[in-house]
C-alpha cells in the first residue's frame, strides 16, 4: 500500500477530480480535487527544483489557507518533513523551534512579516536559506519570494513519490515540562493509522461538508484536514475563528460537522439568534482539548445537534478516545471509550492495570502513535515504554470501560483549547529581576477554561505585578500570558524540591 500522505490527495483527484475538496473562504475560492491537486504539484515541482530534497524540514507559519494545505501535501508528497509553527509564538519561541528542527526554509503568511524579518536578522540561529512570502508583495520583505511567483507556470504532473512507512512526516512542536518545546514525530505511516481509526468511529457521510476553524498547526485540526481528502469530502477552511460568521457560513455552506474546542461551543452558543441563525444540515460537532460541560452538550443537544466528545493528544496524532452522542449525557465528563485501532488502559506506576475507579495514568497503544521526540532519546524511552505511550493524564475508568480524566501530571494548562506548561512560563517569569521563586498553576477562566496564574516570591519589596506581566510580554505568546500575580512568602515544595502544584490548586483555585 501507498501509505505517502502527499499520494492521497493525488488518488483522491484520480478517483473523484470534479468533487469539490476546499472552500477558502477568507480567499472566496473553490477547488475540485483535481485542482487542488494540480496546485499542490506545482509546489512540489517548484520546491523540488528549489533543492529541497527528501528528509529536509520546511517550516510552515501560515494561518488556515489553500497555501497552508497545498504546500502540506506538496512537501508530503516530496519527502519533505513539515514543521507546522503555532503562528501565536513570538520571534524567540520561534527561532527556537526553527534550529532545534533544522529547518532549511520558512514558509510565512504576511501577517507574520515582522517576526520573519526579526527571524531573518538573527542569522545563524537558525538554519533557514529560504524564505517564501505568503501574500500581497506590499508586505514582502526583501530577501523573500513570493509564493504565487515561486510555483508559478511549474508543472502539474504529479512528482514521483519518495516517502513512506516509517519516513518523517512532520516534526510537530509541543511545549516541553522542562520548559523548552519537544517536537513530536509523525511518520506517513502514524498519520494513515490515525486517519482509519478517526474514519472508524466518525459518523461521516459521503455528501458531508466539514467546517474547519481550528488552526492547523494543531493535530486536532491536521488530522481531520487529511481526512476530507481521504474521504472525499468538501473541506470548508475558515481563516479564524469568529463565532457569528461562523453561523452564516453553517447554513449558506450546508456545513454537516465540524470540530471545536469547548471555549468555541460556547461562544457560538453566546451569539446563537434563532431567527436569523439556521443549521439545516449541521449533525454533530467535534469537540475535544479539554472537557465539554454537561450544560453545552444539553443546550447543543435540545438544538437537535450531536456532540462527540474526543480526547487526544500530539502524540497520538489525534486519537485516543471518544464519546459518543448517546453517551455524552448517561457518561457526563467522561472522555469516553477508546478509538476503533486504539487501546486505552489506566495503569499504576508498577505497570499493572488499575481496577474499576480505581486513579491511575492514561497509557495508549496504536499504530498511530509517534516515533517520539526529535533529538530527545531520553524523553522518547520515559514516554514510550514497551509499546504504550505513557500521557502524564491521570484518570479512572468506569464498569462501562469510559475513562474520566481527573488530574494531570504534567500540569498542563488549557487555555482556549492550547496547552500551556507551566515550566516554560516560570522560566520566563524566574527570569524577571526582583523575582526570588515562581510557580504557575491554571485558574478557571470562563471565556478560556483555564488561565495562567503566576504565584511569585518576592526578592525586591519593590515588585509588583505589573511589573512581572510586562516583563512576560513578548517573551509568551499571549495565550502562555499570566492573567494574574499573587504574592508569597514561600512555594510550597516536596523534599526533593519538586513544586507541590496540588497544594496552590488548593489555596488558589478554590
Amino acid at each position: 500500500m501507498n501509505d505517502n500522505i502527499g499520494y492521497i490527495l493525488t488518488k483522491r483527484a484520480e478517483i473523484t477530480p470534479d468533487l469539490e475538496a476546499l472552500f477558502d473562504v477568507a480567499q472566496n475560492k473553490r477547488f475540485t480535487f483535481a485542482q487542488l491537486n494540480a496546485e499542490t504539484n506545482k509546489v512540489a515541482h517548484a520546491l523540488l527544483e528549489s533543492g529541497v530534497k527528501k528528509g529536509d524540514r520546511v517550516a510552515l507559519l501560515v494561518m488556515n489557507s489553500t497555501e497552508f494545505l497545498t504546500t502540506f501535501f506538496a512537501i508530503a508528497k516530496i519527502g519533505g518533513v513539515i514543521v507546522p509553527l503555532n503562528w501565536r509564538l513570538v520571534p524567540d519561541e520561534l527561532e527556537f523551534i526553527l534550529k532545534d528542527s533544522g529547518s532549511t526554509v520558512l514558509v510565512a503568511g504576511e501577517e507574520f512579516a515582522p517576526s520573519v524579518i526579526e527571524l531573518q536578522s538573527r542569522g545563524a540561529k537558525t538554519d533557514v536559506r529560504q524564505w517564501i512570502h505568503v501574500g500581497s508583495k506590499e508586505s514582502q520583505p526583501a530577501f523573500a519570494v513570493n509564493h504565487a511567483d515561486y510555483s508559478n507556470g511549474k508543472s502539474t504532473a504529479n512528482p514521483p513519490v519518495t516517502a513512506m512507512g516509517d519516513d518523517l512526516l512532520y516534526i510537530m512542536y509541543t511545549s516541553g515540562t522542562t520548559g523548552l518545546p519537544k517536537g513530536v514525530m509523525h511518520s506517513h505511516r502514524t498519520q494513515m493509522a490515525a486517519l482509519i481509526t478517526l474514519n472508524a468511529c466518525s459518523d461521516f457521510a459521503s455528501s458531508d461538508r466539514y467546517l474547519n476553524p481550528m488552526p492547523m498547526f494543531h493535530v486536532g485540526a491536521l488530522t481531520p484536514a487529511i481526512a476530507t481528502a481521504y474521504r472525499g469530502l468538501a473541506h470548508v477552511l475558515v481563516k479564524s475563528f469568529d463565532p457569528n460568521a461562523i453561523w452564516e457560513i453553517i447554513e449558506k455552506e450546508r456545513i454537516s460537522n465540524a470540530l471545536m474546542v469547548p471555549a468555541m461551543l460556547q461562544f457560538m452558543k453566546l451569539v446563537f439568534d434563532p431567527s436569523k441563525h439556521k443549521y439545516p444540515n449541521l449533525r454533530w460537532l467535534l469537540s475535544g482539548a479539554a472537557p465539554v460541560p454537561v450544560s453545552v452538550i444539553e443546550m447543543y443537544a435540545e438544538m437537535g445537534i450531536a456532540i462527540h466528545q474526543v480526547y487526544g493528544l500530539t502524540e497520538t496524532c489525534g486519537p485516543a478516545c471518544i464519546t459518543m452522542p448517546e453517551d455524552a449525557i448517561s457518561h457526563a465528563g467522561s472522555t469516553g471509550r477508546s478509538y476503533f485501532h486504539t487501546e486505552v488502559k489506566v495503569m499504576r506506576p508498577d505497570g499493572t492495570e488499575c481496577d474499576v475507579d480505581e486513579a491511575g495514568e492514561v497509557v495508549i497503544k496504536g499504530d498511530h502513535i509517534m516515533l517520539g521526540y526529535w533529538n530527545r532519546p531520553e524523553a522518547t524511552t520515559e514516554a514510550i515504554r514497551d509499546g504504550w505511550f505513557h500521557s502524564g493524564d491521570i484518570a479512572i475508568r468506569d464498569k462501562d470501560g469510559f475513562i474520566y480524566i481527573k488530574d494531570r501530571l504534567k500540569d498542563m494548562i488549557i487555555s482556549g483549547g492550547e496547552n500551556v506548561y507551566p515550566a516554560e512560563v516560570e522560566n520566563v517569569i524566574l527570569s524577571c529581576p526582583g523575582v526570588g521563586d515562581a510557580a504557575v498553576i491554571g485558574i478557571p477562566s470562563d471565556k478560556w477554561g483555564e488561565s495562567p496564574l503566576a504565584i511569585v516570591v518576592k526578592k525586591d519589596e519593590a515588585l509588583t505585578e505589573k511589573a512581572v506581566i510586562d516583563h512576560c510580554e513578548g517573551k509568551l505568546a499571549r495565550f502562555k500570558m499570566p492573567v494574574k500575580v499573587e504574592f508569597v512568602a514561600a512555594i510550597p515544595r516536596n523534599p526533593s524540591g519538586k513544586i507541590l502544584k496540588r497544594e496552590l490548586r488548593q489555596q488558589f483555585v478554590s
